[in-house]
């Protein structure tokens, strides 16, 4: 059936406050998208990979980072969109010819924790069913907010945080995602937007290292993550 990844790391990076988008930042002495696409490379059971970039960036992407560190894989760049959702289906639409019954592994180019355990559950949870999210249980009390009171306390055990990747067969999600465009649908994630058709997206327990490098605090994180697991 084959199981593929698309990476989406078109976003401008705006709250790192750096001069260069977050995906090609330094982490010790590779850019973050090269930490992440070196998972998926090296994971036996993927077989391709797709990475979604600004358009004005695929030659730098191409060069800089696929080329550099040698990523095999890499099947294609693609030019994202406005918004993410834009650039996971102009992923989806250059994966054309990709098996009904294939899995796709949507995956942010700035989570390079994730580890091949979890793209491997995700994976088979998404044969079986309409979808896998990877996800981790909420530690913290969360409240409902409207103009500034609190209007709810949901049970603490309902919760869970949503990451990546999450993982569909490519029939299921390029329909969900076909069928929002067309609606004019814009939602959080891609399991939303299979949920919206009255599918069932099952969750996978992922690991609280596996954060999305968005702001310069997280950069200290990740170094941190990258020391504790240095020889």
């Amino acid at each position: 059936m084959g199981v593929f990844a698309l990476i989406p790391a078109a976003g401008m990076g705006k709250r790192m406050g750096a001069s260069i988008n977050k995906q090609y930042l330094m982490l010790d002495g590779m850019p973050i998208l090269a930490h992440t696409l070196s998972v998926f490379e090296k994971a036996p059971f993927v077989d391709g990979i797709w990475v979604v970039i600004p358009a004005d960036e695929i030659p730098y992407c191409r060069e800089e980072v696929v080329e550099r560190y040698g990523f095999t894989k890499v099947r294609q760049i693609v030019a994202g969109g406005k918004e993410r959702q834009q650039s996971v289906l102009n992923g989806l639409r250059a994966m054309e010819g990709t098996p009904d019954d294939a899995v796709v592994l949507i995956h942010d180019g700035v989570r390079p924790f994730v580890t091949a355990d979890i793209l491997s559950r995700a994976a088979a949870v998404a044969r079986e069913s309409d979808g896998a999210l990877v996800a981790v249980p909420a530690k913290d009390t969360v409240k409902v907010v409207e103009d500034g009171v609190i209007t709810a306390t949901p049970p603490r055990e309902t919760l869970w945080l949503a990451q990546t990747p999450q993982a569909f067969r490519y029939a299921v999600i390029r329909a969900a995602h076909e069928v929002a465009d067309a609606e004019r649908f814009l939602g959080t994630d891609d399991a939303m937007l299979v949920e919206r058709l009255g599918r069932q997206v099952r969750v996978v327990v992922g690991d609280y290292r596996n954060i999305k490098i968005t702001t310069p605090e997280d950069m200290v994180l990740a170094g941190a993550f990258l020391k504790e697991n240095a020889p």
